[in-house]
């Protein structure tokens, strides 16, 4: 007998209190309309052929169900709001299906499966296409970059490091380690994307079924590329998910770490980049302001993917490993929201990257700047002069230490060659024209033509490697979208043959 509650001084005793179905069943019913529908049709499409094709039900019983989705309206039921007359979104459209067919034949549809196993196909239905989406978007973004690094292999720039000028190097070379950085996101959606293409459907609640279901024919039909086999990790695992949360994570740190560089970059103390008009906001009282807000929205859109990640992580941590409900429906939203705030970032990051203009001769002046090149110098003083590299450091650094904040590159090389009887004991051999070639920050990029370096010969195998590696990711994603096109098709083809009807709407 159910335990009698109070709820607003009216006694409650039958599901589901007025409470629940506010806070809970409500949402969850407007949450799975929006973001599930096409799945769950999909999967009754899938499961029945294969209830047929197994001999469970019967051609006539498999004919009946099948005729009954294709008579379903699709925008009806989009329209739909929670009433209470069905507890959620399933048993709404079993309710559909019975209304216009025998409810005892309906009622077949549900043999040898669970909600537990359809939920979780469909939620691994549904990131799937999100993470296509993402691929999609890292893949132009990492294009964009790659063309405008091809631009700047010679554009000279100041590389940083603890937030301080440290060495020249070139555009082409900062702009590379973005491209690696986002290969490596679009590998790691890549590995989340075959984690999450497993097909649980078969698992039931979570130990599968005594019926002679065929796992790997739903799985075909609903473009799966394998089964998640063991039927308890099929319902209880949450990897499929917290794998695609931190692949996002990873990208939008990755994009904040960028994004943080050319907004400084947009500043006048540096002056390296020029966002165009369609992309700042001028002041409301300051007419001066030219605002690189497009850049400001990229990054608080990356934070909110991050932050949201990070909550789809926070919510699976320590809970139970089985069916809960903790990684199910009020899980969803925060996952999409997830994957949406990501495809906006990515989406204006492309945009601001397409329309801005790079300051070359500001960037070209600040490489001449600061004494970027005494590093080597110090090491032509160790080829040249035999010196260790200590000794060389040593003197570089007393030299850097009597031109003063102010640099001068003559006066650089008159205090190297006045310190040098007294720091290292004796006069340099090397000439004044080989010292200012080690302090000329061309010859330092010149020079650095070892495997990742900024020099000609190693940015262009960068560059050869990246668009190799662009060309297999677009493969990847055409290959998947294909894959994910397709499994429609076949679920029409097998629908048609029982029903005898090609012309009916298909599932989707």
């Amino acid at each position: 007998m159910a335990t009698l509650t109070k709820v607003g001084g009216d006694a409650v005793d039958k599901f589901p209190a007025p409470v629940y179905a506010e806070t809970v069943l409500a949402v969850n019913f407007e949450d799975a309309t929006k973001y599930f529908l096409e799945a769950l049709l999909e999967i009754h499409y899938a499961h029945t052929l294969m209830l047929a094709k197994q001999g469970i039900i019967s051609p006539a019983e498999a004919t009946v169900c099948l005729r009954a989705l294709q008579l379903l309206d699709r925008d009806a039921i989009r329209k739909a709001t929670y009433d209470g007359t069905f507890e959620d979104l399933f048993f709404y459209i079993e309710g559909q299906l019975a209304a216009c067919c025998d409810a005892e034949i309906i009622g077949k549809m549900h043999t040898a499966r669970s909600r537990n196993d359809i939920d979780i196909t469909l939620y691994r239905m549904c990131y799937r296409r999100e993470l296509l989406a993402l691929a999609q978007q890292l893949l132009e973004i990492e294009n964009l970059l790659l063309q405008l690094a091809e631009k700047h292999v010679g554009t000279l720039m100041p590389a940083y490091t603890h937030t301080q000028p440290a060495q020249p190097t070139t555009l082409a070379h900062y702009l590379m380690a973005a491209v690696e950085f986002i290969g490596r996101d679009i590998s790691r959606l890549k590995a989340a994307f075959a984690t999450i293409n497993k097909s649980p459907l078969g698992a039931c609640a979570i130990t599968t079924t005594g019926f002679p279901i065929d796992r790997h024919y739903t799985e075909e039909l609903l473009g799966f590329e394998g089964l998640q086999v063991n039927s308890y990790g099929a319902i209880g695992a949450i990897d499929y998910v917290a794998e695609a949360a931190s692949g996002v994570a990873v990208c939008m740190v990755n994009l904040g770490k960028l994004v943080q560089d050319l907004l400084l970059w947009c500043t006048k103390e540096y002056g390296f980049l020029r966002l165009r008009d369609a992309y700042v906001q001028i002041s409301s009282i300051m007419p001066q302001k030219r605002n690189p807000v497009s850049l400001e929205h990229t990054r608080i859109l990356a934070s909110k993917a991050f932050v949201q990640a990070q909550g789809v992580l926070g919510t699976a941590h320590n809970t139970p490993f089985g069916d809960i409900v903790d990684s199910e429906d009020d899980l969803q939203p925060l996952v999409f929201s997830m994957f949406a705030d990501a495809r906006r970032a990515l989406q204006l990051f492309a945009g601001v990257i397409s329309n801005c203009d790079v300051q070359e001769q500001r960037m070209r002046q600040a490489a001449h700047e600061n004494f970027l090149s005494v590093t080597e110098l110090a090491d032509t003083l160790v080829r040249d002069e035999r010196l260790s590299f200590r000794a060389a450091h040593h003197l570089v650094s007393e030299a850097v230490k009597a031109v003063g904040p102010v640099y001068d590159r003559d006066r650089m090389v008159d205090q190297m060659l006045a310190l040098a009887p007294q720091v290292i004991g004796r006069s340099l051999t090397v000439s004044r024209a080989r010292l200012n070639e080690a302090l000329d920050p061309v010859h330092f990029v010149a020079v650095r033509t070892i495997v990742g370096g900024p020099g000609l010969p190693a940015i262009t195998d960068q560059i050869r490697e990246a668009q190799e590696g662009i060309a297999i990711d677009r493969a990847w994603l055409q290959q998947k979208r294909g894959l994910l096109q397709a499994y429609v098709d076949k679920i029409h083809e097998a629908a048609a043959m029982w029903t005898g009807n090609n012309n009916e709407n298909h599932a989707g």
